[in-house]
């Protein structure tokens, strides 16, 4: 063998290639990995790993391209705590994901590390009802356990979406107006902070906290790893409903049923979904038997043929929650209403003759509005209609679909008013701060930097 001829360069060279490969050069990544894969009862998944190309992909297909340097399948409340104090130590970018729904798959940081909280799916219905939900459960899940008990929680209309960034950020629902807001039944949370402490924050301990968690954002204050709600019995019967009305009847449907969605009883909610053609979807629940619904019916001014059934409520679930991806492609963005509309021609204008944006259009008002817009950190009490605006991407350029969302949520800023509902995280909406969380604002970021001082916990919409 000849001599090895050993210089500055050659060393420099062979220590990249150990860094390259793997090697447990110490101060590098690789040791980093290692320190945290043997504190961690979970698994620890990395590029190369059998499982890391499946357990990295958002649920929006459109940031497919974010490969995280690590994802921490955590199974214990100590798995999240070792991922915060490696994220301090090394300086990490890091998010807690859920049902990794986040619409700009924020909990989905590329080159960073995933607190993934999968594996913390158990729910739990005790004696009394209440519900003791892990951080990784999915509403299909929690739907389940709940109709199994004979108990109901007001929650949202895609099966996969998390509990955790559903609650978290306030929680719209398909019975919200009968039952409130998801955050609304909220009791207490098991959360990890920053700093590696495990507390409880509730009406009584870590109440500042415990204000934030109901609506005030995903991942903003620390980890949550559990939830404990409170929930109610079960209706007896519920109606569900359709109505399919033609092209070009949009603003005439939107004239009437604005005003009409928020005068019918609370046990009345309901969506419009307006098509770049101006047809209308019409959809919802009402908590009582048919003739109830029906009476209200008659009063709503427009008339298109009525699909309905009396069911029972896992029956009514399955119903309103039917038709969702397990993936999807798509930009979306949202505007909440100020009062009732003047123009609802121009409302639905906003995507008239458009490729892909659509109208998905809520009521509100009814148990929402029991508490008021600082009772919790969710600010939009007293609104009457949210309008998520969402566009598939499909075949099209992303970069079109985006320009069209992004037109709509822009001129819907000027007809109706310039609330955001934070849980449809927008990057091109400037205004998603002042919007999202109006005069909580103030509160939520003093919360933030007294909970993630050295914010930890940053992403590009995070409240500090």
């Amino acid at each position: 063998m000849g001599r090895v001829v050993v210089s500055r360069r050659n060393v420099l060279r062979w220590a990249g290639a150990a860094v390259a490969a793997g090697g447990a050069v110490a101060g590098t990544r690789p040791a980093r990995w290692a320190r945290l894969r043997a504190r961690l009862a979970g698994e620890l998944l990395l590029p190369g790993d059998a499982a890391y190309e499946t357990a990295r992909l958002p649920f929006n297909s459109l940031f497919d391209h974010h490969r995280p340097a690590a994802i921490a399948r955590c199974t214990r409340a100590e798995d999240v705590r070792h991922c915060l104090e490696e994220a301090r130590r090394s300086g990490l970018r890091v998010a807690p994901r859920g049902g990794g729904h986040s619409y700009a798959a924020y909990s989905t940081p590329h080159d960073g590390l995933v607190i993934d909280l999968a594996p913390l799916d158990g729910v739990e219905v005790r004696q009394d009802g209440t519900a003791v939900v892990g951080a990784g459960a999915r509403l299909g899940d929690v739907y389940a356990a709940l109709a199994a008990a004979g108990r109901c929680l007001p929650l949202g209309n895609c099966p996969s979406v998390g509990i955790a960034g559903l609650t978290l950020g306030g929680g719209l629902g398909w019975v919200g107006r009968a039952y409130g807001l998801t955050c609304d039944w909220l009791r207490a949370a098991r959360v990890v902070t920053v700093d590696s402490r495990e507390v409880t924050a509730s009406e009584d301990r870590e109440p500042d906290l415990f204000w934030a968690l109901r609506g005030g954002g995903g991942g903003n204050f620390g980890v949550v790893t559990s939830f404990e709600f409170a929930t109610a019995p079960v209706p007896e019967v519920l109606t569900v409903f359709r109505i399919r009305f033609p092209a070009g009847s949009a603003a005439d449907v939107l004239g009437a049923w604005q005003p009409w969605s928020t005068a019918v009883p609370e046990g009345i909610s309901s969506t419009c979904v307006v098509l770049p053609d101006g047809s209308v979807d019409l959809t919802g629940c009402s908590i009582g038997p048919a003739a109830l619904l029906l009476g209200e019916l008659a009063h709503l001014g427009v008339d298109g043929p009525l699909e309905h059934a009396e069911v029972d409520y896992p029956t009514a679930t399955a119903i309103m929650t039917q038709g969702h991806p397990p993936r999807n492609a798509f930009r979306a963005s949202s505007r909440i209403a100020d009062s009732g509309w003047d123009d609802p021609a121009a409302v639905a204008d906003t995507v008239r003759g458009t490729d892909s944006a659509l109208l998905i259009i809520g009521a509100l008002g009814g148990a929402i509005d029991r508490l008021s817009p600082t009772d919790t950190a969710y600010p939009h009490r007293g609104a009457p209609t949210s309008v998520e605006v969402f566009g598939t991407v499909g075949n099209l350029p992303a970069e079109h679909v985006t320009r069209e969302v992004d037109d709509a949520q822009s001129a819907l800023a000027g007809l109706i008013g310039t609330g955001t509902y934070i849980n449809y995280l927008d990057p091109e909406q400037e205004d998603w701060a002042e919007t999202g969380y109006r005069h909580n604002l103030r509160r939520l970021r003093a919360i933030a930097h007294r909970y993630d001082p050295d914010r930890v916990l940053r992403f590009p919409q995070s409240v500090s």
